[in-house]
C-alpha cells in the first residue's frame, strides 16, 4: 500500500450512518464496508434494513427513527455493545419536506422536517461525542445541501433545516476541535435516485407540467448539467473520515457540479 493510499484508508474505522439503508446512506454504507470499515446503520424503513443486512452481513443494521431521541439512544447503545466504540458519525437522515409558499406550509410539516433533518443530527451527535472522545478523536460528517449557499424558494422547511446543519457543523467544530474531532458538512446538489425523482414528480404535479420539463429545469441550474451520483458523496465522506482529512474541520463543502441558481418556481 502506498503512503497516499494509506492516508486515505478507512479500514478498521467504526462508522455510524443514520438513514443508512437507502439512497445516499446505502451508497456510503457499501463504500465504507468495501473499504474495510465496520459499519452501523439505522433507518426507519424496516424492509430496507433487512435488505441491507442481507447485502452487508458484517454490518450492524437496526430499525430506528432518528427523529425520536429514545430510539437514537438505543442505536448508539447497540453500537457500543457491538463495536465497543465509534470513530465516525455520518448524519445523513433528512426529508424533502413540503413544497409551496411559506404562508401555505402546514406548521406540523415544518416541525416534522426540522425534527428529522436537523433534530436528528443533534440527537446523534450528542450521543456520539463521548464515544469519539474516548476513541481519541474522529469525525462527524453532516449531509447538508447546496441550498445553504443561497436559499431555496418554496422549500422553506428544507432550507431552514439544512442551514441549521451548517450552524451545528461550525459550532461543533469549535467545541470539539481540541479533542481531535473534526466536523464538516457535505453540501450536495440534486442527487440522482428515487428521492430526487419524487421531488421532481411532486413539483411537476404542482405545476401541471411533464416530469421532463422539471428535470430539464433542474439540470439547467447547474454549470455541469448533472445530477450527483450517491457514490460521489460516499467518496468524499470516506476522504473526510480518513487520515487524509485529519485537518479539515468546520467546512461546508459543495458537491454539486456548480449550482448557478436554485429553482425559482413561484406557482402557476
Amino acid at each position: 500500500m502506498s503512503a497516499a493510499t494509506e492516508r486515505g484508508s478507512v479500514a478498521g474505522l467504526r462508522v455510524a450512518i443514520s438513514a443508512g439503508a437507502g439512497g445516499i446512506g446505502r451508497a456510503m454504507a457499501r463504500a465504507f464496508a468495501a473499504a474495510g470499515a465496520r459499519v452501523a446503520v439505522c433507518d426507519v424503513n424496516a424492509a430496507a434494513v433487512a435488505d441491507l443486512r442481507a447485502e452487508l452481513p458484517g454490518a450492524l443494521a437496526v430499525v430506528a427513527d432518528v427523529g425520536a431521541f429514545d430510539e437514537v439512544r438505543d442505536f448508539f447503545r447497540a453500537i457500543a455493545d457491538t463495536f465497543g466504540g465509534l470513530d465516525t458519525l455520518i448524519n445523513n437522515a433528512g426529508i424533502a419536506g413540503p413544497t409551496g409558499p411559506a404562508q401555505e406550509i402546514d406548521p406540523e410539516a415544518w416541525d416534522h422536517t426540522l425534527r428529522v433533518t436537523l433534530g436528528s443530527a443533534f440527537y446523534c451527535s450528542r450521543q456520539a461525542i463521548a464515544m469519539l472522545r474516548e476513541a481519541g478523536g474522529g469525525a462527524i460528517i453532516n449531509i447538508a445541501s447546496n441550498a445553504v449557499f443561497s436559499g431555496y424558494p418554496f422549500r422553506a422547511p428544507y432550507a431552514a433545516a439544512k442551514w441549521g446543519l451548517i450552524g451545528l457543523t461550525k459550532t461543533l467544530a469549535m467545541e470539539l476541535g481540541a479533542h481531535g474531532i473534526r466536523v464538516n458538512a457535505i453540501c450536495p446538489g440534486s442527487v440522482s435516485g428515487a428521492r430526487m425523482e419524487g421531488v421532481m414528480q411532486r413539483e411537476a404535479e404542482a405545476r401541471g407540467v411533464a416530469l421532463d420539463v422539471v428535470r430539464t429545469s433542474f439540470l439547467r441550474q447547474v454549470s455541469m448539467r448533472c445530477f450527483i451520483p450517491p457514490e460521489d458523496i460516499a467518496s468524499l465522506a470516506m476522504y473526510l473520515a480518513s487520515p487524509a482529512g485529519a485537518r479539515i474541520s468546520g467546512q461546508a463543502i459543495g458537491l454539486d457540479g456548480h449550482t448557478e441558481t436554485l429553482q425559482q418556481w413561484q406557482g402557476e
